[in-house]
């Protein structure tokens, strides 16, 4: 029995032998000057020095348990910019606000209400982009009977854009965030006032760009410089808060306002957009008075609060 039992193992250990020795030719065979095996996403590499050696070979089997090997995500190479919307108050909230455009009839300029600013745009004067809106005014708009410059620029409303919009800088906190950047200067006289604060018969407060300066202006004069090397197309943000007499005005989104202006007034409402302070008087020159000299901004974002 004892016999019998041994020859058993020994036709075991044999028969062993024998499938170790056809799985070690099978490996040298396809493990030959280093080859890439994959098995149903697992991935392992045997070098051709290492191919010879049935150990190397077998740790290699074994390494098909071996965790799976992960892809990176796949990623854009590039974030695209979204595609220009149809109309500008698809780009900004324009339900209380009227636009007054630098065409029409001498001292008439043309005003744009609700409901039908709502689906309006006409091209270059304003017009919406990728990011934001465009508003284009020319040295030789037309006017209103107030100014000598043309504009191309928003009123603020009240009620659904239906009554102007009218309150005192003592009652209430009223505020105005505006994104921005100036694109385009007229070609002698390169200001452009881009935000203000009017009350019922004059601007209070203006951010005004006498090129390559960008101002905070009081009654027409500079009192602060915002930038001093102000480059075209550098988008920026202004902060208007109004309350107890006090305007202040926070610039690039300072927790600490820019400046502050002690003023009590009435009748109060916000603008913005592109009212170009010179004409074809101030450009000096015939061949300047035309559609190709302008100022441009495009607002990104523009949100009044009243509290």
């Amino acid at each position: 029995m004892n016999v019998v039992k041994t020859y058993k193992q020994y036709a075991l250990v044999g028969i062993f032998a024998l499938f170790i020795a056809f799985a070690t030719l099978l490996i040298k065979l396809r493990l030959h000057d280093a080859h890439l095996f994959k098995n149903e996403g697992f991935t392992f590499v045997v070098n051709s020095s290492q191919s010879n050696n049935p150990k190397s070979a077998q740790a290699a089997l074994s390494s098909l348990t071996a965790s799976p090997s992960v892809a990176p995500p796949l990623q854009a190479t590039s974030t695209p910019s979204p595609m220009p919307r149809l109309f500008p108050a698809q780009a900004l909230n324009l339900t209380n606000w009227k636009l007054t455009l630098p065409i029409g009839s001498s001292e008439q300029p043309t005003e744009v209400l609700q409901p039908e600013l709502a689906t309006y745009k006409i091209n270059p004067w304003f017009v919406a982009l990728a990011n934001g809106v465009r508003f284009l005014a020319p040295v030789n708009g037309v006017t209103t009977s107030g100014s000598n410059y043309p504009r191309s620029e928003l009123r603020e409303m009240k009620n659904n854009g239906t009554q102007n919009a009218s309150w005192s800088s003592t009652t209430g906190t009223h505020t105005m965030f505006l994104d921005e950047a100036i694109t385009a200067v007229p070609t002698t006289k390169k200001h452009v006032v881009v935000g203000q604060i009017h009350d019922a018969s004059d601007d209070i407060i203006v951010i005004r760009l006498e090129y390559p300066t960008l101002y905070i202006n009081v009654n027409g004069k500079n009192v602060y410089p915002l930038d001093t090397s102000y480059t075209l197309e550098k988008r920026f943000t202004i902060k208007f808060v109004v309350n107890g007499g006090q305007t202040k005005v926070y610039y690039n989104r300072n927790f600490a306002p820019a400046f502050t202006l002690g003023k009590s007034y009435s009748g109060a409402y916000f603008k913005a957009g592109a009212y170009t302070q010179s004409n074809c008087s101030k450009e000096g020159s015939y061949s300047l008075c035309n559609d190709n000299n302008y100022g441009e901004v495009v607002i990104y974002q523009v949100t009044v609060t009243h509290q």
